[in-house]
Order: C-alpha cells, then structure tokens, then sequence
C-alpha cells in the first residue's frame, strides 16, 4: 500500500508539472498583449514597451516560467497583471462558489444515477427499464448549456420554483438564500452527469446480477431485488466510485460552463473575464487550480478504490 500511495503521488507531482508547463507556455503564443489592453487603444508603441518592461513580460519565457512555479511552490499564484491584487486571494472566493457547486452536483448526479440505474437493470427485460435506459442515453448527448435553457424555462419562468440567475452579494452569510442559487446549475449539471452515472450503474449491476453469489442467494428464497441490494450494491458501488474519478472532471468543467450561463460569481465565470484581459497570470493560476483539483480528486479516488476493494488488495 505505501508503495501505491509513493506512486500515485510521485504522478500527482509530474502530472502538475506537466500541466504547468503547458499552461504557461500555451498562453504565452495567444494573440493579444496585456500591456497593450492596460495602456488602452491611444498607448503609443514606447508606452506598452514601458508597460511590458514594468511588468516583467520582456523577460525570456523560461526565467518568467521559473519565477511563477517558483511562487506557486510556495502557494503564491502571483498577482493580476491588470489589478495588481493576489491571484490567490481572489481564486479562493469564487472558489467558495465553484466548490459547492461542484460538490452539489456531485450529490445530485448520484441520487439520481445510481437508484435509476439499479431500477433499469432489475427491469432490462421489460419496457421501464428500456425507457430509463435510452431516455439516459438522451440525455447524456444534450449539451450542458441546452439543459440549463430547458431547466430555466421548467423550474425557474414557468413553475417559479427556483432563480434563474446570479448569487447572493454577502456569499455565504445567508446559507438558505445561497443554496438555493446553487440548486438549478447543480441540477444542470447533475442531468447530464447523472445520466452518465446511470449507464455505467446499469452495466454494473447487471454484471452482479450474472454473479453467482447474486444467483445463489436468490435460489435461496431471496427476491432478486433483495440479492442484488444486499450481495451485489457492494461491488456496484465499487464501479461506480471508480467511474467518478472520471466524472469529477466533467463536473467541475461543466460548473465552469454553468457559471456563464447563471451569472455565478465562480471560478469559470473569472477565468472567461480575465481571458478576455489577457490577464495571463491570473489565467494561468486559475487553469493550474482547476487542474490540480482535478488531479488531486482523481489520486483519491484510486486510493478510496485501492482501499476499499478486497480485489485490489489481493492483487497488490
């Protein structure tokens, strides 16, 4: 197990690398000049080389490179090259909103996911399950923003249920009014999510139900729904918190979109603004934040695997 735990986290660490080195070097071809965007159309050609010179961007790449990941080593992401504020600072408050965005659609996805997909194995033979199973696959295709328009018009214009748009100005100082912001991109997310989650529930489960232990129990005098819940759920479960190390990625890219969509003061919405500025140092922090929280998800995820499936540690 240690050695498991020293590989994963020695991929943790070049995966990192990897990822910073291509962020930074990516954004550095872009077109556009952010001392041209801070000098304004009427900065003659002397001025924006006054502003480069100033902000250090006429340095060769690999020493501006060296001086950014050495700072983000020591968890200093630098600061906006266009408002001279810490990146890190302001990253950690829309991080305050695009974590529990995240983390809602993640509860969402699974309450819907994974009873649904039980149901539509148990049934695969007759007509419901065949109906959840393709109209899982439908979903599964629609675009993440087309999901939102649908989910605004049902819950937030028609029924008036939910907001259609933005987040509370005081955050999280009032809890009730904040999540309920949260729940209509959550439940955007967790549609197309969720039905992933399905398919992959569903194929699990009928696997378990084709097992043997499953079968003899339900020879036994069990019903099969019973077999599969109290001998199978456990190896479904397993599948499906493998397939989350997946989907984790997909979470927090579709919060990224959904936050443009529903004006939510996040991450995504931050990222768009600052692309926009050629704000390269607050661009690339925020890109290497989503990435490493994408990595560090995935490296717990195999460990949570390793751990808790008896296969992996017999194998090991």
């Amino acid at each position: 197990m240690t050695r498991f735990l020293l590989t994963r986290l020695g991929l943790l660490v070049v995966g990192l690398a990897v990822a910073s080195i291509l962020i930074f070097f990516t954004l550095r071809v872009l077109p556009g000049d952010v001392a041209q965007v801070i000098g304004g159309t009427q900065a003659s050609p002397a001025q924006v080389a006054s502003i480069r010179a100033e902000l250090g961007l006429d340095r060769p790449l690999w020493v501006q490179y060296g001086e950014w990941i050495g700072g983000v080593v020591h968890l200093d992401l630098g600061r906006s090259l266009v408002t001279g504020t810490p990146v890190a600072n302001q990253l950690g408050q829309k991080l305050e909103v695009t974590l529990p965005l995240a983390g809602l659609s993640l509860v969402f996805g699974l309450v819907i996911g994974v009873p649904l997909g039980v149901i539509s194995a148990l049934h695969h033979r007759r007509v419901g399950g065949f109906v959840i199973s393709a109209v899982a696959q439908a979903i599964a295709a629609v675009p993440i923003v087309f999901a939102g328009v649908l989910l605004i018009v049902l819950l937030a214009l028609t029924l008036k249920v939910l907001p259609t748009q933005g987040f509370p100005l005081d955050g999280w100082h009032e809890p009730g009014r904040s999540l309920q912001a949260l729940i209509l991109p959550a439940l955007t997310i967790a549609l197309v999510e969720g039905a992933v989650i399905l398919r992959f529930t569903r194929s699990a489960a009928l696997d378990a139900l084709g097992q043997d232990y499953v079968r003899t129990a339900a020879a036994k005098g069990m019903t099969t729904t019973r077999a599969l819940i109290t001998h199978g759920l456990p190896n479904v479960l397993l599948s499906v918190v493998s397939v989350l190390g997946i989907q984790i990625a997909g979470l927090i890219v579709g919060a990224v979109i959904v936050e443009q969509l529903f004006q939510l003061p996040g991450v995504g919405r931050m990222l768009v603004s600052d692309v926009g500025n050629r704000d390269l140092t607050k661009v690339q922090g925020e890109l290497l934040a989503i990435t490493a929280l994408i990595l560090v998800v995935g490296t717990a995820v195999d460990v949570v695997h390793r751990v808790v499936d008896p296969r992996e540690r017999e194998r090991a």
